[in-house]
């Protein structure tokens, strides 16, 4: 028999028969009509899930992932308040259900339905994928939540703080408010997890504030992988800087009890805590998910009689005098709500193109203050600094001055990264920024990416505008998902309602000399580019790092979007060009209304014999390469592309249009990097292939020593690709060879 039909059976002949479990607090202080409305948000769960069973078998629904066991969420819900933020696990229907009840909304099983119908009319993701979220509940939506929703919940809590310190105009969450983040008992294992409940646990050790609660639901599997019993408690007990409350959520008193505990302690104290509630898994993981395959039917039938309606039921007869009858006839006026909403749901429309899919992955423009930073005060930020703006510096000094600037200029900026603050960065980058701006605003974060990319995620749900730095490019694989899955979805799959605008700062790419190999020099950017959504920007030299920094900071902040600006550490220092001591790569400070236009190029030179399109470092090779190439007679120009996510095409190819010979030098690796896009463009274009070439770095990871640039393009190897292509010889002014 269908063990849907069979269990609602079960509870059905339960009721009538007064076969109920006994009451685990019988003493609960709960008003009747909350405990009816908690019953209801409880039944409305397991009949949704019901129903979008039934949809998916009849061809009207997709992939689901139920609730059913899980209905003691509901309480979690009612311990907290409506405007405290929730980021939730996929299976906490009854809290979404039980704080739209709390709230007063009333639309909530209709708009579950439409998700459940993918319908483009679902006000959470516009159809794009079936969520549980709401603005109007501070739900921010999630999809399959393996643990990566925790690091952000992390950076929310400590945004709430932070943001009331700097009294920020426009924060977005109570003073005195808290979040809320839950998971299952398999996410807990996810290093994801970890790191950001180790990460909390940091925090408040140190006295910091973090108002979180952490709701660890443990139904006892992984899918079909079971939890060692007491694993959870003896994970989490016992951890520093962590509250451990425990509960029942298959019976709706001690689930009250427990949450209300932990919610007054996390908001009275500012300190995290672990809600481990007991829960039960009804009907299997998801979809045609067949447990009776990996279970016992014992296992299986024990959580059945743990049902947590059961328990519900006989709180509202025991303590309130309802009869059997009257319970049952609440939990079908449930039922044929929601059958009645049903068909609307089903005949509502639903995305067809493209377009229509894709049109929430630029979220929408916000209206901004313009800021004008009084001179006094700006002279005093840049100390001993400010007699030298007007004289050439190397790449890390001018980036400085354009934080030191951008900081003024928006209060709610705030730079989060490792050894950021005391230190300065490795590079001297960020050096002096925390003596001029405070702790609070340039923040040494914990040793972990993800964590501070969640911190990120999580400050930009609260007002604040976080500029975080990950210390080397190849520490970001540690954390990519963060950017992946988190960041550049939350406008997809929120119809552009929720969004997480910042600024990414990353030292990368190659040419380092002497120092890390490959973890310390990473020339690939592939996993960045193929983000959807997420604009990446590459400077070349000092000036161009200070305008497309004012412009990722713009978007950030206007246009609301998420921007990876890749700082080529190589040419941090860089002073040099043509010779030792000649200083023409140093640039001066440019004045505070120029910036470099999202999408827009950089072109030096103007020959119309041979364009090199480049970026990076390739810049200041393709420079001296051009050089040379000139002084044997090919007139030569040189694009700095510096928007590499997407890449400005169209300009690209109007730059390029008057040249007879393109050469593209990518210093990232041959193979699914930026010169694959450009080659493409270019053929689609039109353009000749044999008019085309490339020199790029060799599918190889970076050496350390006086091997460190063996495998990267060179001035000698642009300059013999660019002989070859125009079918000169490579004359007396240069060398032929290098890599190609």
């Amino acid at each position: 028999m269908d063990r849907v039909a069979l269990v609602a059976q079960k509870f059905r002949d339960r009721v009538q028969s007064g076969a109920l479990p006994p009451l685990k607090r019988p003493d609960l202080k709960l008003t009747k009509e909350d405990a009816v409305a908690l019953f209801e948000a409880q039944c409305a769960t397991r009949l949704l899930d019901q129903v979008s069973r039934e949809m998916q078998r009849a061809g009207q629904g997709y992939y689901t992932i139920g609730s059913s066991g899980h209905e003691g969420m509901a309480a979690v819900a009612h311990a907290t308040q409506p405007d405290d933020m929730a980021f939730l696990h996929y299976r906490d229907a009854a809290f979404q259900l039980a704080r739209a009840a709390q709230a007063g909304y009333a639309g909530m099983i209709s708009d579950m339905l439409l998700s459940f119908a993918a319908s483009s009319d679902d006000p959470v993701s516009g159809g794009r994928h079936k969520v549980l979220g709401s603005k109007a509940l501070s739900i921010v939506p999630q999809t399959s939540t393996i643990a990566s929703h925790l690091p952000k919940a992390v950076g929310a809590a400590y945004s709430i703080g932070l943001a009331a310190h700097l009294d920020l105009p426009d924060r977005v969450l109570g003073d005195d408010g808290l979040i809320v983040c839950s998971f299952g008992d398999a996410s807990a294992n996810h290093a994801t997890a970890q790191g950001a409940i180790n990460s909390a646990c940091w925090t408040a050790y140190q006295g910091g504030a973090m108002p979180l609660l952490f709701v660890c639901e443990d139904n006892g599997l992984g899918i079909s992988v079971p939890t060692p019993k007491g694993w959870i408690e003896a994970n989490f007990s016992a951890k520093p800087g962590l509250s451990y409350f425990a509960c029942d959520g298959t019976d709706l008193g001690d689930a009250l009890v427990g949450a209300q505990e932990a919610v007054s302690f996390v908001r009275k104290h500012r300190k995290p805590a672990f809600l481990h509630m007991r829960t039960v898994r009804l009907f299997g993981h998801a979809g045609s998910d067949i447990e009776g395959g990996y279970r016992t039917r014992a296992a299986i039938e024990a959580d059945e009689g743990d049902d947590p309606l059961l328990a519900s039921a006989a709180y509202l007869i025991s303590l309130f005098g309802m009869t059997g009858e009257e319970v049952l006839a609440l939990y079908d006026q449930i039922d044929a709500d929601i059958r009645e909403a049903l068909a609307p749901a089903l005949e509502a429309s639903k995305l067809r193109t493209a377009r229509d899919v894709m049109a929430s992955l630029v979220p929408p423009p916000r209206a901004v203050k313009p800021i004008s930073v009084d001179v006094q005060k700006r002279q005093a930020a840049f100390g001993s600094d400010w007699a030298q703006l007007g004289e050439p510096q190397s790449m890390n000094r001018l980036i400085n001055w354009a934080l030191t600037d951008l900081m003024l200029a928006h209060d709610e900026i705030v730079l989060a990264g490792e050894d950021i603050g005391r230190k300065g960065g490795v590079y001297g980058v960020t050096k002096g920024l925390q003596k001029r701006f405070g702790a609070r605003r340039v923040i040494d974060t914990i040793l972990d990416e993800q964590s501070i990319l969640g911190l990120g995620i999580g400050m930009a749900h609260n007002g604040l505008l976080p500029i975080t730095e990950i210390q080397f490019l190849a520490y970001l694989h540690n954390a990519e998902d963060q950017l992946r899955g988190e960041a550049a979805t939350l406008p997809f799959f929120s119809n552009g309602q929720f969004t997480n605008p910042m600024v990414v700062r990353i030292a990368g790419l190659g040419y380092q000399r002497g120092f890390g190999g490959h973890f310390h020099n990473d020339n690939s950017l592939a996993v960045l580019r193929d983000i959807p959504g997420l604009i990446v920007a590459c400077p070349s030299d000092g000036r161009e790092a200070v305008l497309l920094l004012r412009e990722s900071v713009r978007l950030a902040r206007e246009a609301q979007r998420v921007v990876v600006f890749v700082e080529p550490i190589a040419l941090y220092p860089t002073r040099d060009l043509h010779e030792d001591d000649d200083g023409c790569w140093m640039c001066r400070y440019p004045d505070e209304t120029e910036v470099a236009g999202f999408g827009s190029i950089a072109q030096r030179g103007d020959g119309e014999d041979l364009v090199i399109i480049t970026y990076g470092n390739g810049v200041h090779l393709s420079v001296q390469a051009a050089e040379k190439l000139r002084a044997s007679g090919v007139a030569t120009r040189v694009i700095d592309l510096r928007w590499l996510a997407p890449l400005p095409v169209e300009k690209m190819l109007a730059a390029a249009s008057a040249c007879q010979h393109v050469l593209i030098a990518d210093e990232c690796r041959r193979t699914g990097n930026v010169s694959e896009e450009i080659m493409t463009a270019l053929i689609e274009a039109g353009r000749d292939a044999q008019s085309i070439a490339r020199v790029t770095a060799d599918d190889s990871f970076i050496a350390t020593g006086p091997a460190y640039a063996a495998t990267l393009p060179s001035v000698a190897g642009i300059c013999a690709q660019a002989a070859q292509l125009v079918g000169r010889s490579a004359g007396a002014g240069f060398t032929a060879g290098g890599k190609v």
